[in-house]
Parts: structure tokens; sequence; C-alpha cells
């Protein structure tokens, strides 16, 4: 159990991350075209948390080399 809080914790934090990254990124580029496109920004932030949070379950180096959809 204290392996799924781990790789939970560990998903989530890189998850938030891109999201940020993504939004910093999208907003730059929109204001400097003089728009910021608030629901392109929003579904493309969401977009990647979720891939993110999806390309994950293939293992996370914080938690150790085994693969995180393994069962004990």
């Amino acid at each position: 159990m204290r392996d799924w809080k781990a790789w939970i914790k560990a998903a989530g934090v890189r998850a938030i991350k891109t999201v940020a990254q993504t939004a910093a990124a999208t907003i730059g580029t929109s204001a400097a075209m003089g728009d910021v496109n608030w629901k392109l920004v929003l579904s493309s932030s969401v977009l990647a948390g979720i891939l993110s949070l999806l390309t994950s379950v293939a293992g996370l180096p914080e938690v150790g080399n085994q693969n995180s959809v393994d069962s004990d």
C-alpha cells in the first residue's frame, strides 16, 4: 500500500507541474499574439495533466524501477 501512496504523490506532483508549464506556455504564446484564449489554456492544461498521469503508469524513477501497475 505504501508504494501506491508514493506513486500517487509522485505522479500528482508531476501532473501539477506539467499543467502549470502548459498553462504558462499557452498563456505566453497567446499574450504574444495579443489575446489569451482562456478556454484553450484550460483545455490544453487539463489534457497535459491527464497525459502526464497516463505516462506515469509506465513507471516513475522516484518510486523505484518496477512497473507502477504491478501488484504485490
